[in-house]
């Protein structure tokens, strides 16, 4: 009986407490008790424990956040608009959820809005963006963190203020300044046999180049084709050569051995007192069994080139494997002395290799996981 009391009292405290959203309220919490209170009453409009919460959590929400706004706005802190642009947010993300629930209304009432006193907010934080945006961009010529800079603040003045003057011609600027532009040369092979293989490596590389998105923005790639169309002149040259590669070397393993069963097996009958009784005994075969493996591998010269000074600014070689392996076998004699695995390499046969454009393409793909890795590492941070 006490137990079933504890847990009546337990669940009664819970449901007032942790759906109403009293606790958050009690501890100061008010952006949390007025959600709480929002999403409880959304779910049982009539729960007086959710209005009485929200009754008394959202002025306090309001006063605390314009508290806040006044705080900011005598501050002496860098970007303080912005802090004020995002009390205000906050101010109206809480007044949204108020009127998205009829029963809440009821409750609190229409939430006030500051329509007008965030956009001058916006306005000012924009403007204070854009002056260290300007300070950044004048240190930009050869300095390329500058730019970053410089292209980091104009994005934020743009998110704050989309019409702000002349923003778009600024991000364009410090952009240009702030990126680099890298040629990646197509990989050589000099032979007509794997030339379709080599395309379809290059232009998996090329693809990944062009859309993987977690490479720096700052960071433009380009194809050979394109930079010679635009005479562009690069920043950086990305070289891919393969220093060797060996496709289609095989090699082939026979071994013939004389099996017996594990266990002695029924081999005849006999006559014993005018009775048949079966003979036991362990049984044998002859087991032939061949290994194919032909082996494809090379090696690709990964390297970073400065395009003004000609110099090496990055090397690195990767290496890729791939091995294609048939086994087959055959037996004369009993096949009960095989165990289940010998037993089902005598089903297999001898196959034809894939074609030597296809183990080029299989050797790759561990190459090309690995340089997309690289490039990215090298890039990441640039």
């Amino acid at each position: 009986m006490l137990k079933k009391l504890f847990i009546f009292t337990l669940l009664a405290y819970c449901t007032w407490n942790c759906s109403s959203g009293k606790k958050a309220l009690e501890q100061g919490n008010y952006d949390e008790a007025v959600e709480t209170a929002i999403n409880r009453l959304q779910k049982s409009p009539t729960n007086t424990k959710a209005q009485q919460v929200l009754k008394q959590a959202f002025p306090a929400a309001l006063n605390f956040h314009l508290t806040k706004i006044e705080d900011w706005k005598h501050s002496q802190e860098n970007f303080r608009w912005e802090r004020v642009v995002a009390e205000y947010q906050q101010i109206h993300h809480l007044a949204d959820d108020l009127v998205a629930c009829q029963a809440c209304l009821k409750v609190a009432g229409t939430p006030k809005r500051f329509y007008d006193a965030l956009q001058t907010a916006k306005i000012l934080a924009a403007d204070e963006r854009f002056a260290e945006a300007q300070s950044a961009l004048s240190q930009a010529n050869n300095n390329r963190n500058a730019a970053k800079d410089a292209f980091n603040n104009f994005s934020v003045v743009q998110e704050l203020v989309p019409t702000y003057p002349n923003i778009k011609a600024k991000l364009d600027e410090s952009y240009e300044l702030a990126s680099i532009d890298v040629v990646v040369e197509q990989v050589s092979v000099n032979s007509p046999t794997y030339a379709l293989s080599n395309e379809y490596f290059q232009g998996k590389i090329n693809e990944f180049l062009r859309t993987n998105p977690k490479l720096n923005q700052f960071v433009r790639f380009h194809a050979p084709e394109e930079a010679e169309l635009n005479k562009l002149k690069p920043d950086q040259i990305i070289h891919l050569q393969f220093d060797d590669f060996i496709v289609g070397q095989t090699y082939v393993e026979t071994n013939t051995n004389t099996v017996t069963s594990k266990d002695s097996v029924k081999v005849g009958e006999t006559t014993v007192n005018g009775k048949k009784i079966a003979v036991y005994n362990k049984v044998t075969a002859k087991l032939t069994q061949s290994r194919k493996a032909i082996t494809s591998k090379g090696i690709l010269d990964f390297q970073v080139i400065d395009f003004k000074t000609k110099q090496k600014v990055y090397q690195d070689k990767i290496a890729g494997e791939f091995v294609w392996v048939n086994e087959w076998a055959n037996f004369n004699g009993d096949e009960r002395a095989l165990t289940k695995q010998q037993l089902s390499l005598t089903r297999n046969k001898e196959l034809l290799p894939p074609p030597p454009q296809q183990l080029f393409t299989e050797f790759t793909k561990p190459i090309y996981d690995q340089i997309t890795r690289k490039i990215k590492k090298y890039y990441e941070n640039y």
